[in-house]
């Protein structure tokens, strides 16, 4: 099985660039499914439903989200009704939506769960770990790929090796700067901390620069906004082999060079 995992897709920037980037991907890897986070697909915070019907047209085989799962307030109207958009797992008892499902594939079944980490990650959640730990006694015997949505490396480490062994993959996402550590675990658990972003290059984390400078500089709360420009696409090939461990992980980051301004604005990434 072959699959495509992409991080965070920030703003029309991120949206422009998979329009642009994943038919070449596509092309090169030939994969089984696409997986992307869209927590930040529209204007930097939040999905709404034409953006997510905008993506699945593009490729995308599911959505998962993160920490701004909720922050365009139209996801309450869609997101128990479709069926290819995860929220984490482990937010509270009674939260709109779902967070794992079966993805059927052209190379079989897999199962996606999606995560958020609690450490310096705001909200009530419960714990990750206790809450694959339960999971994995009720899923079907098949393969398990897990984005965790988590803003330290550590705790994003030791899920992946608490896990390793049970489960396919674990792909962080959240902090927007793909990592270089893309590697197999033992047991056949692929592991790479972040995934990286896709959205606008000359930013910082999708934000247009002197928005965060100035909040630096000056200490003093401003509206985000998403920039413009030039843009990319990170995420991660991942192959698994007929019992669902892990036999290649490799990360990439593609880029288009087009300027264009951004509609959408947010108060946080």
């Amino acid at each position: 099985m072959r699959l495509l995992l992409i991080g965070d897709i920030v703003g029309r920037p991120g949206r422009r660039a998979l329009v642009a980037l994943l038919p070449g991907l596509a092309a090169r890897y030939s994969p089984d499914a696409v997986i992307a986070n869209g927590e930040n697909a529209a204007g930097g915070r939040g999905i709404s439903r034409k953006i997510a019907e905008e993506l699945f047209a593009q490729g995308i085989s599911l959505l998962t989200m993160g920490n701004h799962t909720w922050g365009n307030k139209e996801i309450f109207s869609f997101i128990d009704d479709e069926a290819r958009l995860l929220r984490p797992l482990n937010y509270p008892s009674g939260a709109p939506g779902k967070g794992w499902t079966i993805l059927g594939t052209s190379a079989g079944e897999l199962a996606v769960v999606n995560l958020s980490g609690r450490t310096n990650m705001a909200g009530p959640l419960d714990c990750p770990f206790q809450a694959m730990e339960k999971l994995l006694k009720e899923i079907p015997q098949l393969p398990v790929v897990i984005d965790f949505h988590a803003e330290t490396t550590s705790e994003k480490a030791a899920l992946a090796w608490f896990l390793a062994g049970r489960v396919s993959a674990v792909a962080g996402t959240h902090t927007h700067v793909q990592t270089a550590d893309a590697r197999i675990l033992p047991g056949g658990t692929a592991f790479i901390t972040d995934l990286g972003m896709t959205g606008p290059v000359d930013s910082i984390l999708g934000v247009k620069t002197e928005i965060i400078v100035n909040r630096f500089r000056s200490g003093l709360p401003r509206r985000f906004e998403v920039a413009s420009g030039p843009a990319q696409l990170a995420g991660a090939f991942l192959e698994l082999d007929g019992l669902g461990k892990a036999i290649a992980i490799e990360s990439f980051c593609e880029f288009i060079d087009r300027e264009e301004e951004e509609g959408g604005t947010g108060s946080d990434i």
